[in-house]
């Protein structure tokens, strides 16, 4: 039976021009599963207002673009039948990589019929939608710097943060995890629903999007001369594995910090107060994840 698929296409998102992707969609979209609509959103929060229109009309909704779009789009239909398509074009690329989801247009495009249909964890932050990941602290702080630089892409991200790490000072917070309180000083506090940031830099190895947990990882406060250790150890997926990282799992988070600041969700900053409320909401997404996604 033929489904009705809808291509939200964000012409910004990482730096690529995008002018040749509804031909890409026209030629490698298996048209017999498809009939696919194609639209561009123009501006912050436009995707999300396109898909929440059309979450009933449509099976399939892609996002076409980076992590702040799949987040826009996916914050619209989750907890709906509506599936959720992800083509990457973004910096970093968080969920697609965990998912398995090819990095390559053409490729992207054409997993959308042979990919696995599947169902996995989204999350809140103070009632704010996060799929991938959320964190404050320095991850958070860079967020809000690079949102203000002119370059996009994981080199901009790198200077930024090297730029940044000298100054940056951590701070206390106050954690109950599922009614646990821990004290910690932290330099950064991640949310991990997949085990990685992007770009496949995974801070907790073991995170899955399927097992009702949020991984809480507390990254503490390092000597300088082991960050290019740590982004080392991202990428061989050993995080988990230093003294600096603790990994805490639950359901339902509350953070106190002495001062208000930036937060992000899936990469997206925004300013908040001094205390959060993260809750997991089991199974509440509906995605299609690459074939070779276990």
């Amino acid at each position: 039976m033929e489904r009705k698929a809808l291509f939200i296409i964000n012409p910004i998102s990482g730096g690529k021009k995008k002018d040749g992707v509804p031909e890409l969609i026209e030629k490698h979209l298996d048209t017999n599963l498809f009939k696919p609509v194609i639209v561009f959103s123009d501006g912050v929060s436009h995707a999300r207002q396109i898909a929440k229109e059309a979450v009933d009309k449509f099976d399939l909704i892609v996002a076409v673009g980076g992590d702040g779009t799949v987040n826009e789009v996916a914050s619209a239909i989750v907890g709906s039948n509506t599936t959720l398509g992800i083509v990457p074009f973004g910096s970093g690329n968080g969920l697609s990589r965990f998912l398995n989801i090819p990095m390559d247009t053409q490729k992207a495009i054409t997993m959308l019929g042979t990919g696995k249909s599947i169902t996995i964890d989204s999350a809140k932050l103070n009632g704010k939608p996060f799929f991938n990941m959320a964190g404050m602290g320095f991850d958070a702080h860079i967020s809000e710097v690079f949102s203000h630089t002119k370059k996009r892409g994981f080199f901009s991200y790198i200077k930024s943060s090297i730029q940044e790490v000298a100054n940056y000072k951590p701070q206390m917070y106050h954690l109950e995890i599922d009614g646990k309180a821990y004290d910690r000083e932290a330099f950064m506090l991640s949310f991990a629903n997949s085990s990685q940031y992007g770009n496949d830099a995974h801070i907790s190895p073991h995170a899955s999007v399927q097992d009702g947990l949020l991984d809480v990882c507390v990254i503490k406060k390092f000597p300088l001369w082991r960050f290019f250790e740590m982004g080392i150890r991202m990428i061989t997926k050993t995080a988990d594995k230093t003294k600096y990282v603790e990994i805490i799992r639950g359901q339902h988070i509350f953070v106190k910090r002495d001062s208000p600041g930036p937060v992000h969700l899936d990469g997206e900053p925004k300013i908040s107060g001094t205390d959060a409320e993260i809750v997991l909401i089991p199974n509440s997404l509906k995605v299609i994840a690459g074939a070779s996604f276990k």
